[in-house]
């Protein structure tokens, strides 16, 4: 007989022989849990991570009996139900901020990640710790077959603990002990410094203290780079930066980022946590005009006194004041020197303006500013001031008084009434 004939004979003779609803009895057989960190296990102080755990169930059926008198359970006895996995601190320095989750059902060569998230303490001593990961859930106990219709199952509840391990990292632990400033105010540039302590466990080497814009902030460094050196543990060093406050910022603190990039002892570079710090930032330089407008009249030539006074939070160095002449106005002498400007001083600017005989009699208001350095020598200038300038009609005697043919003529008749009343004194 062809050897391929005989191979389907015997599959059919196969087939009539088993039941076609046949059931399977499980005879043992339990899960088998582990679990394991997804990834690195190697943290830094100070950081909020989420941490990925795998859960895995290794048990098997071992032994199974095909019988066509039996039910099929629903669940095999290496199936893990209803899995609730919680992770706890245990002896590290981190708090779990995640609850307990269900995460269902885990058959037999099944594997299921769960993520917690993770603070780790600023001050973490660098080491290994445990994390124990605690997980609750139900396997089948008991089948019980009553009939060829009804199977009954019975569950048990466990819990185990399985082993977890991370890995604090040495690391600068950046901390800041005070915060002090020095001419730093809204549109100028002034001094931070700040006090840094090494409140970690890592010998820092190559240390650099750094300053970073945080956000929008309207704080921004200017010169934010202080080279350290050797930063170990506990040491405390004082930096000073630069930093200029935006012209749009208010008088308030703002917030500020400084973090530390060193070498550690094994060569490896690395950054320290960023801490937030708040500096506060003192009012603009500002002035006002306090003097009244100023008269002037079609035609003439006249001086103008303005009185400025500095009505801001900080000193304005080598003022010089200065108006932009329009017309009606002339001037070949628009700037004048105010000095130092203290805040609450007043300073007295002279112009020289000629006024266009044509000139319409109303006030006209003229621009004024005031360019300055500040305490760091920098070039600011102010904003713009309305100047306010009166044309008005000259007085027609005071018109007469200055022309020097009626003053001629005064002096003239003077004399002569003199002379009369002299002479008629002296005759009688």
């Amino acid at each position: 007989m062809d050897i391929r004939k005989f191979c389907i004979l015997g599959l059919v003779l196969a087939a009539l022989t088993v039941p076609a609803f046949a059931g399977t009895e499980y005879l043992y057989g339990s899960p088998d849990m582990s679990a394991a960190i997804s990834g690195t296990n190697e943290f830094v102080p100070g950081t909020e991570v989420p941490v990925t755990v795998i859960i895995s169930n290794s048990g098997v059926n071992p032994v199974m009996v095909t019988d066509p008198n039996k039910i099929t359970p629903q669940d095999p006895p290496n199936l893990a139900k209803l899995v609730n996995a919680g992770l706890s601190a245990g002896d590290a320095p981190v708090e779990i901020r995640s609850d307990a989750q269900q995460i269902g059902d885990i058959q037999g060569g099944v594997s299921k990640p769960v993520t917690f998230l993770v603070k780790f303490n600023k001050d973490a001593p660098a080491g290994t710790y445990g994390i124990p990961l605690t997980l609750k859930y139900q396997y089948v106990d008991w089948t019980d077959q009553d009939g060829s219709t009804l199977l009954r199952t019975g569950y048990r509840d466990k819990t185990v603990t399985l082993p977890l391990t991370v890995t604090v990292r040495s690391n600068v632990n950046l901390e800041v002990d005070e915060v002090s400033t020095d001419h730093i105010n809204v549109g100028t540039e002034g001094y931070l410094t700040l006090k840094l302590r090494n409140a970690g466990f890592e010998h820092a080497q190559k240390a650099v203290a750094k300053l970073a814009r945080d956000g929008a902030s309207p704080l921004i460094p200017t010169d934010g780079s202080v080279y350290i050196g050797d930063f170990n543990p506990g040491d405390v060093v004082e930096c000073t930066f630069k930093v200029s406050a935006s012209n749009d910022a208010e008088a308030q603190s703002y917030p500020i980022d400084v973090m530390v990039q060193y070498e550690k002892s094994n060569g490896e570079k690395e950054t320290s946590d960023t801490e937030i710090v708040g500096v506060p930032v003192g009012g603009k330089i500002d002035f006002t005009i306090v003097s009244s407008a100023a008269t002037v009249h079609p035609g003439q030539k006249a001086t103008i006194d303005v009185t400025y006074k500095n009505v801001g939070s900080a000193t304005a160095y080598n003022a010089q004041a200065r108006i932009s002449a329009v017309d009606p106005f002339t001037s070949n002498d628009d700037t004048a020197y105010l000095g130092d400007l203290e805040p609450g001083q007043t300073a007295v600017a002279h112009y020289s303006v000629s006024v266009d005989k044509e000139a319409t009699v109303k006030q006209y208001g003229l621009d004024s500013e005031i360019r300055y350095r500040d305490a760091l020598d920098n070039s600011q200038i102010s904003d713009t001031m309305k100047m306010t300038v009166s044309v008005v009609k000259p007085d027609p005697l005071a018109g007469a008084l200055t022309n020097p043919i009626v003053i001629a003529v005064i002096i003239a008749v003077l004399i002569g009434a003199g002379y009369y009343i002299y002479r008629r004194r002296t005759s009688e």
